[in-house]
């Protein structure tokens, strides 16, 4: 099958899974209205499992119809593409592998423009590919212009951090510790949260360093999983 083939085909399934009410739903969710983060984006109404389920259906598809499909105007094309993308990295050799992460890269921030969009690939193929490389490009990428490339930068940290591996997510952590976007402070915090779930003397090394000049929202999300008492220390602001 030609990829304009099968990226028809794909597309031709997921049409008849849409659903107006979800999608109209997911629109307000994803912040799709006028001067919103995710404005002007449109949505097909189709769950994650089910766009899990025709990933597995056209998992064999050329990559070219995956990255067709990532050039979508419909949001719930570019989140199965990034799901093709993850499947087809994970199984490809190093030239394949190298591709996608380029691939990637090309299509943010224009086409992984949403947080969903970004948490679906970020770790899965940029962390990936670079685990043993130069991570030179998160930096980068975490001093980007784009929220969405900003994002990407520390999301793509998650795998490190699964393997104990922290000093990737507490320097980027870092320097994010002035961005404006609600965003950005809500994946940092959440890494860091993440790091502390392995770690917390880790956590709170970083904490007592940096959380006077944290956005209350990366606080509150890095403090999560802290016992009650603590949590309450660091958000009046009596930790030492």
């Amino acid at each position: 099958m030609t990829v304009r083939a099968s990226a028809a085909a794909i597309r031709a399934r997921l049409r008849g899974l849409a659903n107006p009410t979800i999608a109209a739903y997911s629109a307000r969710f994803f912040k799709s209205g006028a001067g919103e983060y995710g404005a002007g984006d449109r949505f097909l109404g189709i769950r994650v499992p089910h766009l899990r389920r025709v990933a597995r259906e056209f998992r064999a598809e050329p990559l070219g119809s995956a990255l067709a499909l990532l050039r979508s105007p419909l949001h719930e094309e570019r989140l199965l593409a990034l799901v093709l993308l993850v499947e087809r990295f994970e199984r490809g050799d190093e030239s394949e592998r190298a591709r996608i992460y380029a691939q990637f890269r090309k299509h943010t921030p224009r086409y992984v423009n949403n947080w969903d969009l970004v948490d679906s690939a970020a770790y899965q193929i940029v962390g990936a590919y670079l685990e043993p490389r130069d991570r030179g490009p998160l930096y980068e990428l975490a001093r980007s212009p784009s929220l969405w490339e900003r994002r990407v930068a520390i999301i793509a940290t998650f795998g490190y951090i699964r393997k104990g591996s922290f000093d990737d997510t507490l320097a980027l952590a870092k320097i994010l510790l002035g961005d404006r976007e609600d965003l950005i402070h809500k994946a940092a915090g959440w890494m860091l949260r993440e790091v502390g779930n392995r770690d917390r003397v880790v956590l709170e090394r970083f904490l007592r360093e940096h959380y006077a000049a944290m956005p209350r929202t990366m606080l509150r999300y890095a403090i999560e999983k802290l016992p009650e008492r603590r949590r309450a220390a660091y958000l009046r602001g009596t930790v030492r």
